[in-house]
């Protein structure tokens, strides 16, 4: 039996983790992180006193110590920042991936050794393999739920101290779980939204710290078709939003490529021949996870909701890799998150660096 510290964030899912573990033997103590307080008026609801006192409400009612953690200063250093500096270089930053690996099992985990835990427990629908060579992630069972992606920028000495409960159950069995220990959190529905930050919006977000910086939208000739009111605002592959009317039915604008040093959106048609759209070649850099080198034929997941594809991958230099997709992709985007797999492994992943055709 392990003594674990719990993520608590006052959802259904840490709350079963947590009763599960309990119901296990381990010695538990749960915590909810207070990573974000909405002291700036941005519009939108931060539920995080909410949360706390749900959080609170399900350690009583499985009998466990409940603390609250502030990392609000931390949060800000190494999230916050992050996100607002990609999207200002015109990058698609990934705050919920790199949240695990700097928040949840970065200071959290720091917190909790120093306090004497063996590992952090949270509820991910993931799972951990040990074998001789170091501890894997999994993919969760739940495949609609599997959020192993998330955990893919991960360190192996993070993952060796991970604990994930749920990995085996599909969604419907946690909630079923939830009903069955009683839980205050049994019937509270999922949230959306930035890590940590709640019900706001990430246009109105990055308003409030990157003011609109109005330009051109143009064409794949050169050809102007209206004004944006700032890059950071758009991602590749978007459809709706940039206010350019279709040309002819059947025919979508769709963003295309963005060109930061003229501050110029890039639209095209929705269709496989359209420059930019679709491409084959990616570099992917400042890999993690990786207990053992990435192998010359790798499946590779550009975003979370998208498939993992076959690619060819070669090393340019350590902790980064050159991919060739055997069926281009589409809206690949520089900042995103790729995550590489074997089958149902999660060998690791890194940021695109740069997209090619």
């Amino acid at each position: 039996m392990a003594r674990i510290l719990v993520g608590l964030s006052g959802g259904v899912d840490s709350s079963v983790a947590a009763a599960l573990l309990v119901e296990q033997g381990h010695d538990v103590v749960g915590a909810y992180m207070k990573n974000w307080v909405n002291d700036e008026g941005i519009p939108g609801e931060c539920p995080w006193e909410q949360d706390i006192q749900d959080a609170l409400a399900v350690a009583k009612k499985i009998g466990i110590e409940f603390r609250v953690i502030d990392l609000v200063d931390e949060y800000r250093a190494r999230i916050v920042n992050y996100l607002i500096e990609g999207y200002r270089a015109g990058y698609t930053p990934n705050p919920d991936v790199l949240c695990n690996r700097e928040m949840k099992f970065g200071v959290f985990l720091d917190y909790a050794l120093e306090q004497g835990f063996d590992g952090v427990a949270t509820g991910h629908y993931a799972r951990r393999l040990d074998t001789p060579q170091g501890s894997f992630i999994l993919r969760g069972r739940d495949p609609n739920k599997d959020q192993s992606y998330f955990l893919s920028l991960m360190r192996p000495d993070q993952t060796a101290r991970a604990v994930f409960p749920l990995g085996d159950l599909l969604k419907p069995e946690v909630r079923v779980l939830a009903e069955k220990y009683g839980l205050p959190t049994a019937r509270k529905k999922d949230s959306q939204g930035i890590c940590f930050i709640g019900q706001v919006k990430m246009s109105d977000f990055l308003r409030h710290y990157l003011p609109d910086k109005p330009g051109k939208i143009v064409d794949t000739e050169g050809k102007v078709l209206g004004s944006h009111n700032g890059l950071h605002l758009f991602t590749m592959g978007q459809r709706k939003g940039h206010g350019v009317a279709s040309p002819r039915e059947g025919i979508a604008y769709v963003v295309v490529g963005k060109d930061v040093k003229r501050n110029r959106l890039i639209l095209g048609y929705e269709d496989a021949s359209t420059q930019g759209l679709y491409a084959a070649h990616a570099v992917v850099g400042s890999i993690s996870n990786t207990l053992v080198p990435l192998p010359s034929r790798v499946m590779a997941q550009p975003r979370y909701r998208a498939k993992a594809e076959w690619a060819s991958c070669e090393y340019l230099e350590e902790g980064k890799v050159c991919l060739s997709f055997d069926t281009p992709l589409r809206a690949l985007a520089v900042g995103q998150v790729c995550a590489f797999y074997d089958g149902g492994k999660l060998l690791g992943g890194g940021f695109f660096e740069s997209i090619e055709p």
